[in-house]
C-alpha cells in the first residue's frame, strides 16, 4: 500500500515536471485551483517545449502502461490535434532504447552461446524501440537476414508495479463509483494485466506469429514473417526481416504509386477475416506494427509484425457482433436492441422499445451524413453514453476487439479519407452470417462431418439393432419396475390400514379392561357372580376383540 502511495506521488511529480498540471487544472472540477500552475517552477522556463512534445516525454517517463495508452491515442488522428498525434506516433517505435551492451548480454544469456556463434553479424543500431522490447537487425550463420526482438530489462517489475496501483484504484472505484457495476473496473484491469503479461513472453508471441502466418499463407492481403524457433526464448525472438514501407508514410506510399483505396479496403477485410473466419486476430495493429509491400502497387498487401497481443472470441460473441453490425448497416434498431438484451450485454429486464428509441436517437443524426463521413469511433462513444442509461455492462472479452477496430478505422481513414467503412464491411459480414446459419452452413457442417459419418456407416445396422434392443429392454424393465412400484404402494397402504385397525382394536379392548377394573363404580352391570361386567366394557371390548380377530385372519 505504501509503494502505491509513493507511485502516485511519483506520477504527479512527473506530470508537474513536464508542465502537464495545466491539463489537469483546466478540468472544470479543478479550475478554482488553477493558480497552482504559477507555483510550479517547471512552468517558469520561458522557452519550454510545446505541450504535445511534453505529453509524449511525460508518457515515456511514466513507463510501459502509459506508453500503451499513448499508442492507442496515436491511431485516432480524427479525434485529436495533428501536432499531438505526430508526437504520440513516436511512441510506436521510437521510445528511448536501453543500452546495446544490455541487449547483447540478454541475447547471449538466453541462447546460452556467444553472440558470434549464433549470428554471422549483429547490428548494434536499434531498428525500433517500444514499451516492451526493442529490435536489432542481424544475419544468421546461413546468411538469412533476421531481426532480433529483446524484452526490456525490469519491464515486468515496472508493469506489475503500475498494475498494482491500477488494482487499488479499481477496487476503490468498485466500492464507491456508481458506474462500477456497469464498467467493471476490476475485471477491466485484470484483463489488461493478462494482456500485458502475455506480451512479455516471446515464445508465446512466436507461436502467435506462426499461427497467423499459417492462416494467411493462401492470401494476397497479409504477409507474416517466418519465425526461427531455434533462436526463440522467453525474452528473445528471432524472425525473418521484412522490407516494406511504414503504413503511416503516406508520401512514400504515393511515391511508389500504391493504390491507397485498395489498401484501405483490404485493411478492413483482413480485420474481419481474422475475427470471423479464423477467430484469431492481431489485437495490436497500430501503425508501428504494419508495413506495406512495394510489390504490385495496384494490388498491395500488408506486412504485419509484433504478435504479442492476439485476441479471439467465443462463437456466441462472434455471431452477436456480426448481427449487430449488419443491423446497424440496415438501420434495424429493434434488432440491435434485441441482440444487446439476448446477449446479456444489457439487463434482461430492459424494455426493447425504450432501448430501440434511445439507439435510434443516437444513430439517425449520424446516418443523415454520407456513410464515408461516419466515424465508427464516434458512434461507439455515443452508443456507450446511451447504454449507460440502460445499465449496459462492459464486456472485458470485447475490449481488445474494440481497440483493434478503432486502430483499423483510424488507419483506414488516414490512408483513404473517403473510405466507406460500412460499405466495405457489410457484404463480408452478411456472407459470414449466411454461412453460419443458412443452408450453406448445413451443407458445410455435413461436409465437415462426412469423414466421421463414413467411418461409422458400416456399424450403423448393428448400432441400430443394439439401440432398439436396449430400448425394448428398457421399456420392459420400466414396465416391470412400474408394476413392482404399484405393488409396493398397495402393500404400504394395506400395512397402514392394519396399523390403524390394530391401534383402534387395542385401544377399545384396553378401555374396556380399565372400565371393568373400576368394579362397581360403573352404573350398569351385566351378568352375575364372577362374570358381572359393566355395560360400557362390553360395548367397547366386543368390537375391539372383533377388530383384533379380523387382523389375525387378514393374510
Amino acid at each position: 500500500m505504501l509503494s502505491n502511495f509513493f507511485r502516485l506521488i511519483s506520477i504527479n511529480l512527473t506530470l508537474a515536471r513536464y508542465g502537464l498540471d495545466e491539463i489537469i487544472l483546466s478540468l472544470h472540477l479543478f479550475r478554482p485551483l488553477r493558480f497552482f500552475i504559477y507555483l510550479n517552477p517547471f512552468n517558469w522556463h520561458p522557452n519550454r517545449q510545446s505541450q504535445a512534445v511534453r505529453v509524449r516525454l511525460c508518457i515515456e517517463a511514466l513507463g510501459p502502461i502509459f506508453i500503451k495508452f499513448g499508442q492507442l491515442l496515436a491511431t485516432r488522428r480524427d479525434l485529436l490535434h495533428p501536432e499531438l498525434i505526430d508526437e504520440l506516433e513516436k511512441l510506436l517505435d521510437q521510445v528511448p532504447p536501453f543500452p546495446v551492451s544490455q541487449a547483447r548480454s540478454i541475447v547471449e544469456t538466453s541462447l546460452g552461446i556467444p553472440l558470434d556463434q549464433a549470428f554471422a553479424s549483429f547490428n548494434d543500431e536499434v531498428l525500433a524501440s517500444a514499451s516492451i522490447a526493442q529490435v536489432h537487425s542481424a544475419v544468421l550463420t546461413n546468411g538469412q537476414d533476421v531481426v532480433v526482438k529483446i524484452v526490456r530489462p525490469d519491464v515486468e517489475k515496472n508493469i506489475r508495479r503500475d498494475i498494482a496501483l491500477l488494482k487499488v484504484l479499481a477496487r476503490m472505484a468498485d466500492r464507491y463509483w456508481q458506474e462500477a457495476k456497469r464498467v467493471k473496473p476490476i475485471l477491466v484491469v485484470e484483463e489488461f494485466e493478462k494482456t500485458l503479461l502475455k506480451e512479455l513472453d516471446l515464445v508465446r508471441e512466436a507461436a502467435n506469429a506462426s499461427q497467423l502466418r499459417r492462416n494467411f499463407l493462401d492470401s494476397d492481403d497479409l504477409y507474416v514473417p517466418e519465425v526461427f524457433w531455434d533462436y526463440c526464448k522467453d525474452n528473445v525472438m528471432v524472425m525473418e526481416r521484412i522490407d516494406g514501407i511504414p503504413v503511416t508514410d503516406i508520401d512514400q506510399l504515393k511515391a511508389h504509386n500504391i493504390n491507397l483505396q485498395v489498401l484501405a479496403r483490404k485493411g478492413v477485410e483482413v480485420f474481419h477475416r481474422q475475427v470471423y473466419y479464423d477467430n484469431f486476430f492481431h489485437a495490436d495493429m497500430h501503425p508501428g506494427n504494419i508495413f506495406v509491400s512495394r510489390d504490385n502497387p495496384e494490388n498491395p498487401h500488408y506486412i504485419a509484425v509484433d504478435f504479442g497481443i492476439m485476441g479471439s472470441l467465443n462463437v456466441s460473441d462472434q455471431r452477436y457482433l456480426a448481427e449487430n453490425f449488419v443491423a446497424f448497416f440496415n438501420r434495424d434498431y429493434h434488432r440491435v436492441a434485441e441482440l444487446h438484451v439476448d446477449s446479456g450485454w444489457v439487463d434482461k429486464a430492459t424494455r426493447i422499445d425504450e432501448f430501440e428509441a434511445a439507439i435510434r436517437a443516437v444513430c439517425e443524426p449520424l446516418f443523415q451524413r454520407p456513410l464515408a463521413e461516419i466515424s465508427f469511433g464516434q458512434l461507439l462513444l455515443r452508443l456507450f453514453e446511451t447504454a449507460r442509461e440502460f445499465n449496459m455492462e462492459i464486456q472485458p472479452q470485447l475490449l481488445l476487439l474494440q481497440k483493434t477496430f478503432l486502430h483499423i478505422e483510424g488507419l483506414g481513414r488516414q490512408l483513404y479519407p473517403q473510405l466507406d467503412l460500412w460499405d466495405t464491411a457489410k457484404p463480408f459480414l452478411e456472407k459470414w452470417i449466411s454461412e453460419q446459419v443458412g443452408p450453406r452452413a448445413v451443407t458445410e457442417g455435413f461436409k465437415k462431418n462426412l469423414p466421421y459419418i463414413a467411418e461409422h456407416l458400416p456399424d450403423l445396422p448393428q448400432l441400430a439393432f443394439k439401440a432398439l434392443d436396449k430400448l425394448a429392454n428398457d421399456k420392459l424393465e420400466i414396465e416391470y419396475k412400474s408394476k413392482q412400484l404399484d405393488e409396493i404402494k398397495q402393500e404400504i397402504r394395506r400395512a397402514n390400514q392394519r396399523s390403524i385397525r390394530a391401534i383402534s382394536g387395542a385401544t377399545l379392548v384396553l378401555s374396556a379392561v380399565i372400565i371393568a377394573g373400576l368394579d362397581g363404580i360403573a352404573p350398569t352391570m351385566i351378568g352375575s357372580g364372577l362374570f358381572h361386567l359393566p355395560l360400557v366394557s362390553v360395548l367397547l371390548g366386543v368390537p375391539g376383540l372383533m377388530i383384533l380377530y379380523s387382523l389375525l385372519n387378514d393374510r
